[in-house]
């Protein structure tokens, strides 16, 4: 199991947190290889995904070791990772950027929504895509393949540091994904990168009024002109932001 480092007041900060403010802010910490490549949501909710990483690591699969009879396997590693990712967490799975089979299925994922999981995201494809669509629970993939899983991945590792579409993904990682993708945010900076993204998204608020009204961006976006950020802090005390 993962260690839970996401407090409710955190979680709730990332809610309203973009994948590209924390992209930036990562940016900042010289971390530039943080978000998932050629991921979306199967069907955005219009809320973000927000959890601890628990992994499953799919290796090639090799034909006398994966036949239909696999699944009868009380410990098949697919399943069991179905049943043992935590509540609030996010199931990201390896499947190798290879979509040409499904890393899991509408029934699968259901199972995860039913246990409060926080979302599923695999850099391959689901099969059932319709179905996984329904849920209520946010999910992520490359695009829909119906041939099983067993065609092409065997599902070998629980819980173990993997890659997910070129990102290194260690569990306890923070999953967040909204409708532009997944960003994966290193445990010991959650807490930190909350604080700072919930300022930008502030800022970035502020600057979209801004603009709307007719403002050059020039000293603006960045903010490098003191007339700017004068006026900024002057908003945001009439603005009362939840913090």
């Amino acid at each position: 199991m993962t260690a839970t480092v996401l407090t409710d007041e955190t979680r709730s900060k990332y809610q309203r947190i973009s994948t590209a403010s924390v992209a930036t802010a990562l940016y900042k910490r010289g971390l530039r290889n943080q978000f998932i490549q050629n991921v979306v949501p199967v069907q955005w909710k219009g809320r973000n995904m927000v959890g601890q990483a628990f992994t499953l690591r799919y290796i090639p699969a090799r034909e006398d070791r994966n036949p239909i009879t696999a699944f009868h396997n009380a410990d098949h590693p697919q399943r069991v990772a179905v049943e043992q990712c935590p509540p609030d967490h996010v199931l990201v799975m390896d499947s190798r950027k290879d979509a040409r089979a499904a890393s899991a299925g509408s029934i699968l994922v259901t199972r995860l929504s039913v246990r409060g999981c926080a979302g599923i995201v695999t850099d391959g494809g689901f099969r059932d895509a319709e179905g996984i669509a329904a849920l209520d629970m946010p999910a992520y993939f490359q695009k829909p393949s119906a041939p099983t899983n067993l065609t092409l991945h065997e599902a070998l590792d629980l819980n173990v540091p993997i890659s997910c579409g070129d990102v290194a993904v260690f569990p306890g990682d923070l999953m967040l994904g909204d409708g532009d993708g997944v960003m994966v945010i290193p445990r010991y900076l959650v807490e930190e990168i909350a604080e700072e993204c919930v300022e930008m998204e502030n800022y970035e608020a502020f600057v979209l009024e801004q603009v709307l009204e007719g403002q050059q961006v020039i000293g603006l976006y960045p903010p490098t002109n003191d007339a700017a950020i004068a006026l900024y802090r002057s908003w945001k005390e009439r603005a009362a932001l939840p913090r």
